[in-house]
């Protein structure tokens, strides 16, 4: 890696494992920081040339998506909001960007009262849902809007043959 991507990868992990009740882990081979046993930040492994960078956002989503070398991450994580970021050895990449995300996803993984302390007042806020659990057309949970709609194929033919099962009076 070179010396400004390792500047940048060290100074956020330092500040990472500076937030409250944070450890650092290696699963999978790969260097993680959690906060009460929950990883809020993925740091790629030390081994790679280049820096692979990983943090769950729920306001900043979909601009962080819009920046180059981002994409959703693997594993049916960006379902939930996770975006993952990798920047080549030459690459110059915004500290102050990158500390933000991490802040943001300490804050959406962490429980409230510990987002409290480090955000101060603005943790009083409530947390936005992640962008799939919010139905596009009605603005409810996802699992509302879903429970609202016509029954599915398969539970419309279950209902009917139950009826049919059922004598009648």
């Amino acid at each position: 890696m070179a010396s400004t991507v390792r500047k940048i990868r060290s100074k956020l992990r330092e500040f990472a494992l500076g937030l409250p009740e944070t450890h650092e882990d290696l699963p999978w081979g790969e260097r993680v920081v959690k906060v009460k046993k929950k990883v809020f930040v993925f740091l790629g492994r030390d081994m790679d040339t280049h820096f692979g960078f990983g943090v769950k956002l729920t306001s900043s989503h979909r601009s962080a998506l819009g920046t180059p070398h981002t994409e959703p991450m693997g594993y049916g994580l960006g379902k939930s909001g996770w975006v993952s970021a990798k920047f080549e050895a030459t690459a110059n990449p915004s500290f102050e960007l990158l500390q933000a995300w991490l802040l943001e996803s300490y804050c959406a993984v962490a429980p409230k009262s510990l987002a409290a302390r480090v955000l101060g007042s603005r943790a009083s806020a409530p947390r936005r849902a992640s962008p799939k659990k919010v139905a596009k057309t009605t603005g409810k949970p996802a699992r509302k809007a879903a429970a609202k709609s016509a029954p599915s194929a398969k539970t419309a033919a279950r209902r009917s043959s139950a009826a049919k099962r059922t004598p009648k009076r």
